[in-house]
């Protein structure tokens, strides 16, 4: 693990271990994802493994501000962490926040604060949250999605977010595992 990784998992972990242990084993089984990637990635790994880590900081009790998970975990990363820009602008947009922050009223303020990122790191690290439970064991993205709108429930905002984005997030899912398929074939 290098040191950038080992300092996002130690942010990670001091923020969502103990309140919010289902959180922080999600959160271990979407670095673990990550770092599956190495053969895709390169020398973006340590980025993406990094944002991995801390791409749900924002949900812990400590950080909530705005109550919107992305926002808030990236906002900590840049005005307390002084973290890289774009860790910071792939934490506020994983996994289609844009989408979400619509939906809360929240999308000009994300676009002004944390304009989206690469899209290569941008469908990874959906790709790594998209298939990795609760619980942190690895999915399907219909198995992940279908949990998600169930935790919720038919009306919640969230449930929405998740069939607006749901295209978005097939699609990111499709394009990373083409792109692991295709790497094994050229192996």
């Amino acid at each position: 693990m290098s040191s950038h990784t080992a300092w996002a998992s130690e942010i990670a972990r001091k923020l969502l271990e103990v309140p919010l242990p289902r959180r922080w084993a999600h959160t271990r089984g979407v670095a673990a994802q990550a770092r599956g990637l190495a053969l895709v990635l390169g020398d973006e790994l340590e980025l993406l493994e990094a944002s991995a880590w801390l791409h749900d900081i924002g949900y812990s009790p400590y950080l909530v501000s705005s109550g919107f998970h992305p926002l808030d975990g990236a906002r900590y990363l840049r005005d307390v962490e002084h973290a890289d820009d774009i860790l910071c602008r792939l934490v506020a947009n994983h996994s289609c926040a844009a989408i979400e922050a619509e939906e809360r009223g929240l999308a000009e303020t994300l676009e002004s604060e944390f304009p989206l990122p690469d899209s290569a790191l941008q469908s990874a690290l959906t790709y790594c949250d998209m298939t990795t439970s609760p619980d942190g064991h690895t999915v399907t993205i219909g198995r992940r999605l279908a949990e998600i709108c169930e935790r919720y429930g038919p009306g919640h905002l969230v449930t929405r977010f998740i069939r607006q984005a749901q295209p978005h997030l097939v699609d990111a899912v499709q394009d990373v595992q083409g792109r692991l398929l295709q790497v094994s074939l050229d192996r």
